[in-house]
């Protein structure tokens, strides 16, 4: 019988000026990711050399340039340029960014024609990487624009889900950014995720309130009883289990969101920074709603500690193995969704 081909992940490399090298280093390192999947780094030989040399890294690369050259039980690096890009950890600068747009819109290219498999994303400077060809808040938009289905930023683990109303939204503009039309599209890739990504038959959904105490029956903002409300009683007469809107300071401190498949915040902060509280270091950035799968770390450049050893590998880790379950869901989803009538084998 035929070896099935392993999944292949396609990892862009980020700000060079960050961390992204340092944790992509040290997650395939270890050998035995090589037996999970077949990576690709979007850079160059060049620049990885030069991770490799200062970080005293064992790992071994193999450096292709086209796609159709990737190879099992290797590290691939395709070389998405020729020069040698001047690299000095810590800095915010401009032609950092610009490589990493490089390496982002090459991966991008790859996963939209299905040389790869998944995306995963090192963190990028939303600064430095703005250009008159790049306008874009971070990855998610920007991957919303050159793939199909709806985007959603959803943070993950085995445990907690937490999606977004708004994501780069500054605060003052998040209650004029949502609409009846939005809160139903994010409910719909937030359940449709659940259940193709993540094999939840039946969802149960929680959304917290726009305002204080989900506005106090008008006291505190009209919003959450004119808008939310409303709407998510319109969501719960066709057949989903959505609740709420909740009061968001004490959801997470009350345990309450073990009590439900994914939580959707209304903004960044108040999904993130309990997110982040409670799951540090194992959560995964994933771009639900998408015809494509990419994943990312919950973290950022971490300029602070760039090109010291420092850097933490775990989130990125995760991301790339959350990736990869998540393609085999998908792909287990597809094939049920065909054959309907196709049950599992009782267990004895």
């Amino acid at each position: 019988m035929k070896k099935a081909e392993l999944i292949k992940v396609g990892i862009s490399i980020g700000d060079l000026n960050g961390i992204g090298s340092e944790i992509i280093l040290k997650t395939f390192e270890d050998s035995r990711m090589l037996e999970f999947c077949t990576p690709v780094i979007f850079a160059s030989i060049k620049t990885m050399s030069f991770y490799k040399k200062h970080f005293d890294s064992a790992i071994n690369f193999h450096g292709i340039n086209d796609v159709n050259q990737i190879v099992e039980g290797k590290v691939n690096v395709l070389n998405v340029w020729k020069e040698n890009p001047t690299i000095e950890f810590g800095k915010e600068d401009n032609d950092a960014g610009l490589y990493a747009v490089k390496s982002l819109e090459k991966a991008t290219e790859a996963l939209k024609n299905e040389t790869i498999d998944v995306l995963v994303t090192a963190p990028i400077n939303k600064l430095t990487v703005q250009s008159d060809n790049f306008k874009f808040p971070g990855h998610t938009n920007y991957l919303a624009k050159e793939l199909g289905g709806t985007s959603l930023m959803f943070m993950v683990t085995e445990e907690l889900k937490v999606g977004l109303l708004t994501d780069h939204v500054p605060v003052k503009d998040v209650s004029s950014n949502i609409t009846s039309k939005l809160i139903m599209d994010k409910v719909v890739a937030v359940y449709t995720s659940l259940v193709q990504d993540f094999g939840i038959n039946k969802p149960r959904i929680a959304i917290l309130g726009i305002n204080p105490h989900a506005g106090d029956s008008g006291v505190i903002g009209a919003e959450d009883d004119e808008v939310m409300r409303p709407t998510l009683e319109k969501i719960r007469e066709k057949g989903k289990l959505v609740y709420g809107p909740y009061s968001a300071d004490s959801f997470f401190g009350s345990k309450n969101y073990k009590n439900f498949d994914a939580i959707i915040a209304t903004y960044h902060d108040q999904g993130l920074i309990p997110f982040k509280t409670i799951t540090f270091g194992s959560g995964v950035n994933f771009t639900a709603g998408l015809n494509r799968i990419r994943t990312s770390p919950d973290h950022g450049t971490a300029f602070e500690i760039a090109g010291k050893g420092e850097a933490d590998e775990s989130s990125f880790k995760e991301a790339v193995f959350m990736a990869i379950k998540i393609f085999n869901n998908r792909k287990e989803y597809k094939k049920l969704s065909k054959n309907p009538l196709k049950r599992s084998p009782k267990k004895i």
